[in-house]
């Protein structure tokens, strides 16, 4: 494909293959119509990359051009790679999703936690979403070697099973705990997810960036630069997760708003941040990678040896508590099964209830579609101002599901 100037002369890259080209119509859009900055989409159908396309600037300071080799931090997004980690380690037989966390972890187990299972856990119904208790005081704490003696400590602040709500920060540092306990070689989740997933598909994504890694090919992120940008954006948020979040005491201000500001966008551009493993939020790499990863396991993880038992487990639908699927913490309809972020017809309802992937902040995406055999990756510089569905990633996916 033809690099073409857009409006804001911002060059667009890759390639596209003859079917598709409304997948590149819509991303040449988000830069003309939507305000995209710098960002990159690919799209692997039956193990074939049919999109892989880059554009834009990847420092909205310096004017950098994103390149070929460009990454890119996809916060949230990272849980979905967490939760794959999980799935291969359940393929090798260290657990069982219906264990209890405590058979593993004897640590865990105390303060009302005993009978926590790991499905329950990755289903963020285990009532441990709060950090407000966390003593966490620089960038350094939220690497998981800091935190977890605090975590053990916790009491869950609704009876687990009963009901979800999203572990926004706490549930990557539970689930690299969870490994590095079951793992025979004691690995942490950076290590694993690098010697299990990444390298045997030679792909670069990671959690807690390596020293050798050139600081110049990671993108720079532009955050909310303005409570200004806030209210003009808040017809997008809806209203009683506005009022959570207003409100110090709601479970939501308690599990999601980190009080020191350490997590602030421009802070994930600081090379502290990139390199300490925060399995919540701080992955980072090449998009085009984030689509192949999931589109191994889309098509049955074959080439990483996945068991179709664990297969079949990724694919089930999500199972409502109680409460249904009210999110507790976010205040809306929600999804979550074995750590992925799942299609629900109240919500996200992307691809088919087979689906498994996870959104990031600001508007990143990445899943697996195993109906169609799809993995499809997005990750951008400029934030959104969406929990999930940013209208740029959605025009994308929509595009490529009508060419299909």
């Amino acid at each position: 494909m033809k690099k073409r100037n857009v409006k804001n002369s911002s060059p667009i890259n890759g390639y596209v293959k003859p079917g598709f080209e409304k997948v590149k119509n819509e991303f040449v859009k988000n830069f003309d119509e939507r305000g995209e900055l710098g960002a990159a989409c690919s799209i692997y159908l039956k193990g074939e990359k049919i999109v892989d396309l880059w554009g834009g600037v990847k420092d909205h300071q310096t004017k950098e051009l994103w390149e070929e080799d460009t990454m890119v931090t996809v916060f949230s997004s990272t849980k979905g790679f967490s939760a794959l980690a999980v799935a291969i380690a359940h393929s090798k037989g260290y657990f069982d999703f219906d264990d209890k966390v405590s058979t593993y972890w004897k640590e865990f187990g105390q303060n009302g936690k005993e009978n926590i299972t790991i499905r329950q856990l990755l289903n963020h119904q285990a009532g441990l979403s709060t950090i407000k208790d966390l003593p966490i005081y620089k960038i350094s704490d939220f690497d998981t070697s800091n935190i977890i003696g605090e975590l053990e400590k916790k009491k869950p602040v609704w009876e687990p099973g009963s009901r979800h709500g999203y572990h926004c920060w706490t549930i990557g540092w539970f689930i690299s705990e969870l490994i590095k306990r079951t793992d025979p070689h004691n690995r942490s989740l950076s290590d694993f997810f690098r010697e299990e997933v990444a390298e045997p598909l030679e792909a670069e994504f990671y959690i807690g960036l390596p020293e050798y890694i050139d600081d110049t090919r990671v993108s720079t992120i532009k955050g909310v630069s303005s409570v200004l940008d806030l209210f003009k954006s808040f017809s997008t948020f809806p209203i009683s997760l506005l009022f959570a979040f207003m409100n110090p005491k709601s479970l939501t201000s308690k599990s999601m708003v980190d009080s020191k500001n350490l997590l602030a966008h421009s802070n994930f551009n600081t090379k502290e941040m990139r390199q300490i493993e925060f399995p919540s939020g701080n992955g980072i790499g090449l998009v085009r990678d984030m689509a192949k990863i999931y589109s191994e396991f889309a098509n049955g993880g074959i080439n990483l040896k996945l068991e179709s038992n664990t297969f079949e487990e990724l694919k089930k639908n999500p199972e409502p508590t109680k409460n249904g699927f009210q999110d507790v913490v976010q205040t809306i309809e929600t999804a979550f099964h074995l750590g992925f972020f799942k299609p629900l017809e109240t919500g996200s309802n992307y691809g088919s209830p087979q689906c498994f992937g996870h959104p990031g902040a600001g508007g990143s995406f990445c899943f697996a579609d195993p109906k169609n055999k799809v993995g499809f990756a997005y990750a951008m510089t400029k934030v959104g101002m969406y929990m999930f569905d940013d209208p740029r990633e959605v025009a994308l996916r929509n595009a490529f599901y009508e060419c299909l």
